[in-house]
């Protein structure tokens, strides 16, 4: 667990960021009780250490035309390193596949993906999914309505469990 290399200044400064990575330096400072230039330091250490991984805007798909939602299941034949290494780069060169997860169990990969439409999804599915290699089996769902989507992690349990620990 990387988080004893992490003191509470830090645990409060990722969770105001993953809250709202826009917010300034300032107001960053502000909100976890330190001053404007020792919070920078901060954040830039924790950027360099990897606990920061970037910043991105949280766009709205549906707004932009992307109606199809689909969680893909994925059975390969093969699940020799090179192989599960060489499907997960072709995820991530394939432009709908969101995000790409190796499982234990069932399946081998959970893909979530987007598309405009059931028609270019299909396209992907049947032209560049089902017949890459090694793919043995592939079990789509498509996604109704979502819940609840939140990113990142949640700090509040992690400070409990820390603090139980203490």
């Amino acid at each position: 667990m990387p988080t004893h290399r992490l003191d509470p200044i830090d645990r409060k400064i990722l969770a105001e960021l993953q809250a709202d990575g826009r917010m300034t330096n300032v107001e960053l400072a502000k909100r976890v009780g330190i001053s404007a230039p020792p919070c920078l330091r901060r954040v830039r250490v924790l950027e360099e250490q990897g606990f920061i991984k970037g910043y991105h805007a949280d766009v709205d798909s549906r707004e932009l035309g992307f109606e199809v939602q689909v969680f893909v299941m994925v059975g390969l034949q093969s699940q020799a390193e090179s192989d599960l290494s060489a499907f997960e780069a072709r995820c991530r060169d394939w432009p709908l596949v969101r995000e790409c997860h190796m499982l234990n169990g069932e399946v081998d990969f959970i893909l979530k993906c987007v598309a405009p439409d059931l028609s270019t999804f299909q396209s992907f599915l049947t032209g560049d999914l089902l017949t890459a290699p090694n793919v043995a089996s592939v079990k789509t769902s498509l996604v109704i309505r979502g819940a609840k989507d939140e990113p990142g992690v949640p700090f509040d349990v992690l400070e409990e469990r820390l603090s139980r620990s203490a």
